[in-house]
């Protein structure tokens, strides 16, 4: 149970994929965009793998990479309207049913105390906004895509919400609400979550990454484990999932090669 503090001298920041979320926030975004036919099956595919290995591996900055850049071509000309939409509907069909209750339960606790609760992600900041109020928390920092007059340019504003980046935006979040860096917490599941993690004084791995692991057992942080009872009920969780969504792509790839040979 997290201390007692004042709301203005202790905050609490949250990690989104596999911190809260089960998986990649972006990725269900990406599906439901599909869907609508806002980019072609290739898109998804390359998405869907890289989602698949994302839940069995963990985070992979190189692939966050390419999925930024990918996905910024791809919403360039929308509008933001558009896609605030479509994370509302994403939320309620997908994301609020792959909440890790433990992490709810956590981030309540914080709530309660009188913390102050930020979402930290590399996740679009309009979905992390929108998961930070449907959990009642204080507000989010993420990923800035550059909008004018109400549509998307297909840049970022700013640099990706990742690694240092993340320590960055919480030191000068710190500065301006008067939050005392020593009094407060910061959950994540991978080692691209340290700087962040590094930044405050009571870090808490939650379902980490083999290298967070490492590094927490090495430092003697204390880790949640919240996708089972047990590692071997975890790894049933991922790999389910795993299998899940790679019916799933071979459901698009059979979809595609039928199309095609009714074309011939």
């Amino acid at each position: 149970m997290p201390s007692t503090h004042p709301s203005s001298a202790t905050a609490a920041f949250f990690d989104v994929d596999n911190t809260i979320i089960r998986g990649a926030s972006a990725f269900h975004l990406a599906k439901s965009a599909y869907q609508r036919k806002f980019f072609g099956t290739r898109d998804i595919l390359r998405f869907a793998m890289i989602q698949a290995r994302y839940l069995v591996w963990g985070e992979n900055k190189e692939e966050i990479d390419k999925v930024r850049n990918r996905a910024l071509s791809l919403i360039a000309g929308r509008s933001v309207a558009e896609i605030a939409t479509l994370g509302e509907e994403v939320w309620d069909a997908v994301l609020s049913l792959r909440i890790y209750p433990g992490t709810r339960r956590l981030l309540d606790e914080h709530i309660a105390a009188g913390h102050q609760v930020w979402l930290i992600t590399a996740t679009p900041v309009e979905i992390a906004q929108l998961i930070a109020r449907r959990l009642g928390a204080t507000g989010a920092l993420g990923t800035i895509a550059e909008h004018k007059d109400g549509f998307y340019t297909g840049r970022l504003n700013g640099d990706l919400m990742h690694g240092q980046a993340k320590a960055a935006a919480i030191v000068e979040l710190a500065d301006i609400n008067e939050i005392d860096l020593d009094e407060s917490y910061a959950y994540g599941d991978s080692l691209n979550d340290l700087p962040m993690m590094r930044a405050v004084g009571h870090p808490c791995p939650i379902n980490p990454d083999l290298r967070l692991r490492r590094h927490a057992q090495e430092v003697g942080w204390p880790i949640r484990e919240f996708r089972g009872r047990s590692q071997r009920a975890a790894g049933r969780s991922v790999r389910t999932a795993s299998w899940a969504g790679a019916a799933w792509v071979l459901g698009l790839v059979l979809r595609a090669a039928r199309r095609r040979l009714r074309g011939q």
